[in-house]
């Protein structure tokens, strides 16, 4: 048998078995793996979605919380299982973010996982304390430039979607601000309220209720654009032009999956994501429900890499 003959027959068995592979999946229940903890806003989408891809796909959706280590825990067990489609990771913008901000990351989001579909991507509220005499994003730059290092800002973590988002705000300004941290996003919600913080940049869904009872002001959002769940507040882009902060989450499967089945898993991701039913909810806690394509996904991943590492380096945040 020559050897052109041996390739030939080759590439025919792999055609076939990727053909069977789309055929014959799923059969068995399926794992979706959140890399954050229950009750958190990865898990609750994964859970509300679960059901709805469990009747399309005609198997169960087995949801499996890893929390931990910015999210690597959850990321490098999707990491290590088989490539064959029964094992997913609900991936989050930590995961595009770690590789800056660890020293020691046990897999790499690029090249160990495979890219299905965006989800959704989360904005972000630019709030302060009433207190602070700043009433639009304008006003806010100029008080921080008359007065350097005297606002001061919180975050749950160095590295947070919080910190990053303010990061990005002072790259973009100029001003200079005091980060003051803590253990959660939560505990420094309370001491922005309570007068302790000037500002912070919580998630929509976190910080809108405080702004509309007025224990906080809102000055602006994250996206690109005004929210639906906030139409009256202004975007942050409308003051800084292109300015944008948004963190991703996603589903990604271990490297080498059959493309057939990453095709399929992109095609009822799109389907359920893009339903009237989860896009009014999607949007109703604050996130932009966004699909794409597994090259688009994979090459925006590509993009957050390197987006997130310059901010790190401009922010002088030295990794762990």
């Amino acid at each position: 048998m020559s050897a052109v003959f041996r390739l030939g027959l080759a590439l025919v068995w792999t055609s076939l078995a990727a053909s069977a592979w789309g055929q014959g999946y799923p059969n068995r229940p399926i794992r979706f793996v959140v890399p954050t903890a229950a009750g958190g806003g990865p898990d609750v989408v994964a859970r509300f979605i679960a059901p709805k891809l469990t009747e399309m796909l005609g198997q169960q959706i087995v949801i499996d919380n890893r929390a931990g280590a910015n999210a690597m825990i959850g990321a490098e067990v999707v990491a290590k299982a088989p490539p064959d489609g029964y094992t997913w990771l609900f991936g989050t913008g930590q995961n595009t973010t770690n590789p800056s901000l660890m020293k020691k990351v046990p897999h790499d989001i690029v090249r160990d996982f495979s890219a299905v579909s965006l989800v959704y991507l989360s904005a972000y509220l630019l709030v302060v304390h009433p207190g602070v005499p700043a009433k639009s994003v304008q006003a806010l730059v100029a008080l921080g430039k008359a007065q350097p290092d005297k606002l001061n800002f919180g975050s749950g973590g160095i590295g947070s979607t919080a910190h990053l988002s303010a990061e990005l705000f002072k790259m973009a300004t100029g001003i200079r601000m005091v980060h003051v941290l803590y253990k959660g996003v939560g505990l420094a919600l309370i001491d922005l309220v309570g007068g302790q913080l000037d500002l912070m940049f919580p998630a929509i869904a976190s910080g809108l209720g405080h702004s509309k009872a007025g224990r906080l002001r809102a000055l602006g959002v994250t996206s690109p654009r005004r929210h639906p769940s906030a139409p009256d507040v202004p975007a942050v882009a409308e003051t800084l032009a292109k300015f944008e902060s948004r963190s991703w989450i996603g589903v990604l499967v271990p490297a080498g999956t059959p493309p057939e089945i990453v095709k399929r898993l992109n095609s009822v991701i799109v389907k359920v994501v893009n339903s009237p039913e989860v896009t009014q909810a999607l949007i109703a806690q604050g996130a932009d429900p966004e699909t794409s394509t597994p090259e688009a996904f994979a090459a925006y991943i590509r993009d957050e890499v390197a987006r997130a590492a310059r901010v790190v380096k401009a922010a002088g945040i030295t990794p762990e």
